[in-house]
């Protein structure tokens, strides 16, 4: 059956189904997320393929296994399902519906809205809801360090976790989508550079980096045209976000810095390690709630873009 939709039209009615309605605690609390079972694979995947002791070229030689696996479990499904619902008359709304699982505009939205909401009762309630977006130690971070850590996660979950997947669902389709969400949980759980994980995640690490450059540079360009100082913001990331120690993650962090006259990244610590990471941006640095809220209006606006720029692509791909 032909669908009166393209795949960047139903990438538009995914992201504009998704920034309503989330992802409801209700199912949640009855099935679990999608992502949680992706977990729970690549943890038994790390529980029988990573072995304590193996050089590194056995090390990623098993790694690269462990994703193969991953990811022809999670296609394998994720195919059958959109061969289904195609042979479906409203299979085009249902699996829109579906896909809204592997994006994450309105949890990010929340959950960077609650540490502006945290800071604006106490540093500790700050910290406490900053902890639950960022990876680095918040028990060392004045007010300032929270506000910054918040906007960093706004500019880096942008594009893995809303950008991407879009991007990916509007090229492959529903398999595209979970399949780039099956990457980036393995690279968030196995990537790291841990004595562990440093030879078993590198083909997570290195995949990740790869699927996600187009988006990372699609989100700055967002936050750019957002800003309405579409040239000076795009001349800062440039300068900028290839001084980040990611491929990826200093392009929109770069971008969101400019678009609000802000300086973002710097020094800062993770698992007791302060690492000397670059600057972003030329603003002040001694950030407050306000700028947080502040960035999530330049957030807003920057997925309608998106949202628009799916419409434009099912129109004209």
């Amino acid at each position: 059956m032909i669908w009166p939709l393209p795949a960047f039209g139903v990438a538009a009615l995914t992201l504009g189904i998704e920034r309503m309605v989330g992802y409801p605690n209700s199912v949640h609390a009855a099935i679990g997320h999608p992502v949680e079972w992706m977990g729970r694979l690549i943890d038994w995947l790390d529980l029988k393929l990573n072995w304590p002791g193996t050089g590194e070229s056995e090390g990623r030689a098993r790694g690269a296994v462990a994703l193969a696996l991953l990811l022809i479990a999670v296609f394998i499904p994720a195919w059958l399902v959109a061969r289904m619902l195609h042979g479906l008359p409203l299979g085009f709304l249902i699996e829109p519906v579906l896909a809204t699982a592997f994006i994450a505009q309105r949890s990010l939205k929340e959950h960077v809205a609650a540490v502006a909401a945290g800071l604006r009762t106490s540093l500790e309630d700050g910290r406490s809801a900053v902890s639950h977006i960022v990876g680095r130690d918040p028990n060392g971070l004045d007010g300032h360090g929270v506000a910054r850590a918040a906007l960093e996660s706004l500019a880096e979950n942008s594009s893995d976790g809303i950008v991407a997947p879009v991007l990916w669902y509007g090229l492959l389709g529903f398999p595209g989508i979970v399949l780039y969400k099956a990457i980036n949980t393995a690279d968030s759980m196995i990537g790291h550079r841990t004595e562990r994980y440093l030879h078993f995640g590198w083909a997570a690490a290195r995949l990740d980096d790869l699927v996600n450059l187009p988006a990372s540079r699609l989100t700055g360009l967002l936050f750019a045209a957002a800003s309405g100082r579409f040239g000076e913001v795009v001349a800062v990331t440039r300068r900028d976000g290839p001084l980040h120690q990611s491929p990826n993650a200093g392009w929109p962090e770069a971008a969101l810095a400019a678009s609000l006259g802000r300086r973002l990244g710097g020094p800062r610590s993770y698992g007791g390690e302060t690492l000397d990471l670059a600057w972003m941006g030329d603003g002040r640095s001694d950030l407050t709630a306000e700028d947080i809220e502040a960035g999530l209006r330049l957030y807003g606006h920057a997925l309608t873009l998106l949202f628009a720029l799916m419409l434009a692509a099912a129109l004209v791909l």
